[in-house]
């Protein structure tokens, strides 16, 4: 008998759900991720004020995740980006560093984190940052609202031409 989160015991695949037309399923992403540029505007706000508007960004793709955007610093207004205590690591990425985000008397603690020297092969990494659209008041691509990613780790940007299931949720851990 299977557990009610599915797992029975040994790692099993959720079924992905099939795109349509111009649609990209997180299943058909890599592991180990690949970085990809991006062209998309990407607009973000906090604070009721913009603190990002490029059309140069980079997306991370991963196997289950959806895309995380990494925004070039030059795109926050100083002051927007404050450096933050703590570390994490990823085993693809290397070390990342987190940053409190500031806008409009707003204070996202550690909402934005970047890989100063990356692991080879994400070197495009270290002059950007990502930030986590749950915790902005809006994140756009292309003018369509961003919807995030479940759980409080990952920082993935769901658009309605990204399908799933997504990492993040409950009973995910093991995907």
């Amino acid at each position: 008998m299977t557990p009610a989160n599915g797992f029975s015991g040994f790692f099993r695949r959720p079924q992905p759900i099939k795109p349509k037309a111009g649609q990209e399923s997180v299943w058909d992403y890599p592991r180990p991720p690949r970085v990809e540029h991006r062209s998309d505007r990407v607009v973000v706000r906090l604070g009721e004020q913009v603190i990002a508007d490029t059309t140069d960004s980079v997306r991370v793709l991963e196997t289950s995740h959806p895309p995380v955007y990494y925004l070039p610093f030059e795109a926050f207004p100083v002051g927007v980006l404050v450096p933050a205590q703590g570390t994490s690591f990823c085993e693809f990425k290397g070390e990342a560093q987190y940053f409190d985000v500031v806008a409009g008397g707003v204070v996202v603690p550690r909402g934005g984190w970047t890989y100063p020297e990356p692991a080879r092969g994400f070197e495009a990494l270290s002059t950007r940052v990502a930030l986590y659209p749950a915790h902005m008041d809006s994140c756009t691509v292309d003018g369509e609202r961003v919807t995030s990613q479940e759980g409080d780790f990952y920082g993935g940007w769901i658009t309605s031409q990204i399908v799933g299931p997504f990492k993040g949720g409950p009973g995910t851990a093991g995907w």
